[in-house]
């Protein structure tokens, strides 16, 4: 009878599988690591590049910020210029149509009225004068209604008075200037408060 020994066979096997095992776990580790490195090499580059770009971004967002501090100055600048100009085309308006105003006075005070004082408030005026009667008052105020350049003329009061040795009808009323139309056909305001009281006198 034949007897093998195959104890040395199977330990070579053993010895075989360990270092084709061992073989592969070295190949895996290594392939582990160079997918790491590879893998951190390239997310790396990623937060450089994204670096990068958020300097570059920054750059651009200050200089941005100084642009609109520019512009918000340069708005400023501009604002206060066309109130400035929007002043001066008052004060130029406000001068013309005071002019105009006591014109159309002269022209709407009918015989037997005598003005003591005008006085204006913006768009209001008042008027203070002296009539002979009740029904030269009343032709007033429809004159003034009737004119172009003024309206609302409101009665505040009458009362008796004695100037000099006759005997009148002191009055006291409001009117207000027309709202005049302009050349790009927005309307706007008559004139502003002129500089002062305006007194117009005149004696029986």
């Amino acid at each position: 009878m034949i007897r093998i020994n195959l104890l040395p066979h199977r330990e070579e096997k053993r010895k075989a599988r360990r270092q084709q095992f061992y073989a592969v776990s070295g190949l895996i580790a290594l392939l582990a690591g160079l997918i790491w490195f590879l893998g951190y090499g390239v997310i790396n580059r990623y937060i450089g590049a994204q670096d990068n770009a958020n300097s570059f971004l920054k750059m651009e967002i200050s200089g941005l910020d100084k642009d609109i501090e520019e512009i918000k100055r340069l708005k400023e600048q501009t604002d206060s210029l066309l109130s400035r100009k929007r002043i001066i085309e008052s004060l130029q308006a406000n001068r013309a149509e005071t002019v105009h105003f006591f014109n159309e006075m002269t022209r709407q005070v009918p015989d037997g009225i005598y003005l003591k004082s005008v006085k204006q408030t913006q768009d209001k005026i008042n008027i203070i004068g002296y009539a002979q009667s009740n029904s030269r008052i009343s032709v007033l105020m429809r004159n003034l209604e009737a004119s172009p350049l003024l309206e609302r003329p409101d009665l505040v009061e009458i009362k008796a008075a004695n100037v000099g040795n006759r005997r009148l009808n002191e009055f006291n009323l409001n009117v207000f200037i027309t709202r005049q139309t302009t050349e790009d056909g927005k309307m706007g305001k008559g004139p502003g408060p002129a500089a002062g009281a305006a007194a117009k006198d005149k004696k029986p």
